[in-house]
């Protein structure tokens, strides 16, 4: 009866569990996004589609794939997740015993009696087994030779109390961690990338209206200059033109500063200079994908964004470690063991006259630590909560980003709507306020201040539709799209 019971008790033993059981913690937003101004009925998951399959720019694309080949912080973000696979396995490895080969030939001459009593020291502290002889005579000097052969165990930890289990679990956690961080690393890179294209895009081609006002200024100051010179306007008017035409010199020298700034911007992001030749670039308007993303509910985002799949493995690595505190209350038992052969004569090594054995067990129970395992613990506690709070606030983060971004889906397309209509308006006031000039019912002032407020409104109007396009990409990489790059690659994950 004793045996089944022994076999018994250390099942059980062996099935003790101190870390907390994981639960995700209570979501702390709202079931639901607003809906004020969330329409997608018949919208596509945006976890289903590529980024090659909605950002259909061909040279934004190109971008995109060198930076996620060369950038050097994407680079890191790999590695990361290389060092901590290995880690992982470095800790699973202490769940099994490890065995070693040794082999040992030693030879020497000592005093007969101290010979003797080192022989037999020896004999009886190897760990494998051990063998003395003398060629010598008693009374004289004595030459030992020693030779062993064997394989041992050396201090395996019987994980009683899961201290082993646990500390290989929070490994793997952290590991899968990693692996989510750099996901989201991607994603955020994408995003990014993508942006930053984008202002590009936005300089080119408010470096093309400032251009084109440029040298239509330049030709209103000639003509102001000739009808100033005829008499027939006043050096008021010529000054207003020269003004004019200053205004829009001044915004192409900033838009050219901001335009080189975003290229070394982007050029960094992408590891280095962009390939070439680069396709050609699409225009701001046909930027926006026609793709309605459906947003779905906010709980579907626990599983498709990486920095909250990220958080959710630190929570579970930091409660993996709390059943690593608490099985330091308990006795740490380990067991150490070997099997080999031993003898005085090399050819004679391998024999059942020969063979050797040992196993010892050993237990270290803590006694006074003076509070060590007790604050252990009280920090591995801490460090739970720590995850629980950063894993809410990950979900709070990826919320508001969604919610910020479908509020924009909606009334970024009204600004753009009623800023093309207020383009066409100035539009028309300024050629009326040229005519009106040029009937001589108006001063010049009216038509500067119609011609500066088209302007504007046509630059304006560039940089809407850029935070438009913007949007709609920021909404597709907040609500977990971009993991894959197509929707193939997507279906086969």
């Amino acid at each position: 009866m004793r045996r089944p019971a022994s076999v018994l008790l250390v099942s059980l033993l062996a099935g003790c569990q101190f870390a907390p059981p994981h639960e995700r913690p209570k979501s702390p937003t709202a079931p639901r996004y607003p809906q004020a101004y969330n329409s997608d009925a018949g919208g596509v998951a945006p976890a289903s589609i590529g980024w090659r399959d909605f950002l259909l720019d061909p040279r934004l694309q190109v971008l995109i794939e060198s930076a996620l080949e060369r950038n050097r912080d994407l680079q890191v973000a790999v590695e990361r997740i290389e060092e901590a696979r290995g880690q992982f396995r470095v800790q699973d490895a202490d769940r099994y015993p490890s065995l070693g080969l040794n082999a040992d030939a030693s030879r020497g001459r000592f005093p007969t009696g101290a010979s003797g009593a080192l022989g037999t020291s020896a004999g009886t502290g190897a760990g494998a087994g051990g063998a003395q002889g003398s060629s010598a005579a008693a009374g004289g000097a004595g030459v030992i030779e020693r030779y062993s052969l064997g394989i041992g165990i050396t201090a395996f930890e019987l994980d009683f109390w899961g201290r082993v289990r646990n500390l290989s679990e929070a490994a793997r956690a952290q590991y899968l961690a990693t692996v989510e961080a750099q996901r989201a690393f991607r994603l955020s890179l994408i995003a990014d990338v993508s942006a930053t294209y984008l202002a590009v895009r936005e300089a080119d081609e408010r470096i093309a209206l400032a251009e084109a006002t440029v040298r239509s200024r330049r030709d209103g100051l000639r003509i102001a200059q000739v009808r100033f010179d005829a008499g027939i306007t006043s050096a008021l008017d010529f000054n207003q033109a020269q003004a004019l035409l200053t205004q829009a010199e001044t915004e192409l020298a900033a838009l050219r500063l901001t335009r080189a700034q975003q290229l070394n911007f982007l050029t960094q992001l992408i590891g280095g200079e962009p390939p070439a030749p680069l396709p050609d670039a699409n225009a701001l308007a046909r930027q926006t994908n026609p793709v309605t993303l459906a947003a779905g509910l906010p709980s579907e985002l626990l599983l498709v964004r990486p920095d909250i799949l990220a958080a959710e493995e630190q929570l579970r690595a930091a409660r993996a470690n709390i059943g690593v505190a608490r099985a330091a209350f308990f006795p740490q038992v380990s067991l150490t063991g070997s099997a080999g052969y031993a003898s005085t004569e090399l050819n004679n090594l391998i024999g059942s006259d020969n063979r050797t054995w040992s196993i010892g067990p050993s237990i270290s129970l803590p006694l006074f630590d003076f509070g060590r395992n007790r604050g252990n613990l009280t920090v591995a506690e801490a460090r739970e909560n720590i995850a629980i709070a950063e894993y809410e606030r990950a979900i709070e983060v990826a919320f508001r980003e969604v919610a910020d971004a479908l509020a924009g889906r909606r009334y970024l397309a009204e600004q753009v709507a009623a800023q093309q209509e207020n383009v066409a308006t100035l539009r028309r006031i300024a050629e009326l306020a040229q005519e009106r000039y040029a009937e001589g019912v108006v001063n010049y002032l009216e038509v500067l201040d119609a011609e500066r407020n088209r302007f504007d409104a046509e630059q304006a109007l560039i940089q809407v539709q850029r935070a438009q396009v913007q949007n709609l990409i920021e909404l597709y990489v907040a609500l977990g799209g971009g993991t894959a790059s197509t929707a193939n690659e997507t279906a086969a994950r």
